[in-house]
Parts: C-alpha cells; sequence; structure tokens
C-alpha cells in the first residue's frame, strides 16, 4: 500500500461515499472537518478545515493516515496527533496538486510509524 492511497480495509473504492463535511478525529482529538477529497488510486487525499484549532489553517492528509471511517457519527479518524498535523508543511493551495508539493508532505507523513 502506498501513502496516498486509502487503506483497502477502510475505504471500498467501489462505494460512493463522499467524505467531505466529515469530522476529523486526530489520535488526541477533533481536528477539522473534510472540505475536501479525491479518491483516485495512487493520489488520495483529504483537505481538512482545521477552523480555530490552528487559526483557520488547512492541512493535507494523505488516504493512508485514515485508520477509520464511521458514516453514521460522520467522522474520519487519523493515525496522527493534533502536533504532528499541525507541525506538516504548510498547505499550499497553488500547488498542492503538483507532485513535488505531494513528495514533500509525504516525506513528513511517511516517516511517522504506522503509516502502513
Amino acid at each position: 500500500m502506498e501513502l496516498w492511497n486509502y487503506r483497502p480495509d477502510v475505504y471500498d473504492r467501489n462505494q460512493s461515499l463522499d467524505l467531505v463535511g466529515y469530522h476529523v478525529q486526530a489520535t488526541d482529538g477533533k481536528i477539522g472537518s473534510i472540505d475536501e477529497a479525491t479518491y483516485e488510486v495512487g493520489e488520495s487525499y483529504v483537505i481538512v478545515d482545521t477552523g480555530p484549532w490552528i487559526f483557520g489553517k488547512k492541512v493535507m492528509l494523505p488516504g493512508s493516515v485514515i485508520t477509520r471511517i464511521d458514516p453514521q457519527a460522520r467522522n474520519v479518524h487519523v493515525s496522527r496527533t493534533k502536533e504532528e498535523i499541525k507541525n506538516a508543511p504548510e498547505f499550499d493551495e497553488g500547488a498542492f496538486k503538483e507532485p513535488a508539493y505531494r513528495q514533500r508532505l509525504g516525506e513528513y507523513y511517511g516517516r511517522f510509524p504506522n503509516t502502513f
């Protein structure tokens, strides 16, 4: 499994589940809600609006950091702490679809245990 793919035991590509609007739970609490989500193989990620938690900052999380989806509660759980997410490279709205930006972000998230 790659960093930019959803875990097969968490997200089934054959279902039409849209994660936009879901609340995001880090390992140590809520961090915000999903503004955008992609589902392409090798390019799956979510953009999270952190609201006032880190001053309205948005963050991009690779699909593989999602560990559980609860459709009834509209929650997505990720395998990162608030601090790890807060310290991630700054979200760049103009470059987040570029391979170089995803590579830099992937290097950051890929260094933590339990990525895959």
